[in-house]
């Protein structure tokens, strides 16, 4: 009997420290599994500042070039505008430089003591300056006596009735009109015959 107390009592001696063992086991490998979950945050806090960091850097990056691009496109933009002026005022400057004499030419015309006829001789040589100076602007005058009415270039104001001209003839010539090239500045108004002659025929 003593024998087999003896045997529980060590075979419980066993399965205590086998237990105790087991538990000694299990708590090391929770605090193993904590470690490594803390570790594992750890390594993930890590991974997402350091993402972070990267997406901040990039957005600066993206925010400088923002910048620098705006700062590109307002100077071209004033750029532009710059030379679009430059131009307007060489245009301009190119086509007032031929008239600037004509001007001074009337001038002297008005300060000049002569007679009609020399007034009217000088104002003659004014207008030959002033068609010089259109024609160096490719502006020439339409076409109107002598040629046959044409509405895209010539507007009639009246007809004059005769037998002498061809019906439709421009035969007299009211206001000057010009032409840029091949673009009408403005129509000539005229007077065109009327032929009855013609028109029954």
């Amino acid at each position: 009997m003593q024998d087999e107390a003896a045997g529980r009592s060590g075979e419980d001696f066993y399965t205590g420290s086998e237990a105790g063992s087991r538990m000694v086991e299990e708590a090391g490998e929770e605090r193993r599994a904590e470690v490594n979950e803390e570790r594992g945050a750890a390594a993930e806090s890590s991974s997402a500042q350091q993402e972070l960091a990267q997406l901040r850097g990039e957005k600066d990056q993206l925010l400088d070039r923002l910048a620098r691009l705006q700062a590109e496109f307002d100077n071209a933009r004033k750029r532009e505008a710059k030379e679009r002026t430059d131009a307007r005022e060489y245009t301009v400057g190119n086509t007032v430089e031929p008239f600037l004499g004509v001007m001074d030419n009337f001038q002297l015309a008005l300060k000049a003591q002569g007679s009609a006829d020399q007034l009217r001789a000088g104002v003659e040589l004014i207008l030959k300056q002033m068609e010089e100076a259109l024609k160096g602007l490719q502006v020439v005058a339409v076409e109107t006596v002598g040629t046959q009415f044409d509405p895209r270039v010539h507007e009639a104001l009246g007809s004059i009735e005769t037998a002498e001209f061809p019906d439709h003839q421009v035969l007299e010539e009211i206001r000057r009109g010009y032409k840029i090239r091949e673009k009408l500045l403005r129509p000539a108004l005229v007077r065109i015959a009327s032929n009855p002659a013609q028109v029954s025929a």
